[in-house]
């Protein structure tokens, strides 16, 4: 049997050695796999139609939801498009809630002692793009989730976390 597993090993490294160079420096280099990151599933995003829809119903556009660095906020940005349409965004009455389905989870923005809540809530003007931040202690959201926003009367659901 070790005479057997001998021969089999002798005829694999010879092969093996055959199929090199004799001049590793003149052999082209193997291409690099691509990498997917884990599923063959191309994540889709917010669309076209959607995107349509909410810059001219509410005035705002290229709408984001990410993680910061540690994951235990949760920003959120956007564009406005219209800054009479967005002010549902801005309005200080209204605490702004994210709800992440999957966990059933609902975040709030934090209020600092000495900077009040970590959002924007001056006059919007068009063509500018305004942030809120959420609380994530507990790690409730994470990337891949859908989550929905409600501020008021401003409701938007399915975005992505990246």
């Amino acid at each position: 049997m070790k005479r057997w597993l001998a021969a089999v090993a002798g005829m694999a490294i010879g092969a093996a050695q055959a199929a090199t160079p004799a001049h590793p420096a003149s052999a082209a280099p193997a291409p690099k796999a691509a990498s997917t990151g884990g599923s063959p599933y191309v994540r889709s995003t917010q669309s076209e139609t959607a995107a349509a829809r909410y810059a001219i119903e509410w005035g705002v556009s290229d709408m984001k939801v990410r993680l910061t660095s540690q994951g235990t906020l949760v920003r959120f940005t956007y564009h406005v498009v219209d800054a009479a349409k967005a002010k549902a965004l801005g309005d200080k009455a209204a605490a702004p809630k994210m709800f992440n389905p999957r966990t059933h989870a609902e975040l709030q923005i934090p209020v600092m002692e000495k900077i009040g809540e970590l959002r924007q809530t001056t006059g919007f003007e068009s063509g500018k793009d305004y942030w809120m931040v959420f609380s994530n202690s507990g790690g409730l959201v994470k990337s891949g989730d859908r989550v929905a926003l409600r501020a008021g009367t401003f409701y938007v659901e399915g975005l992505l976390v990246e």
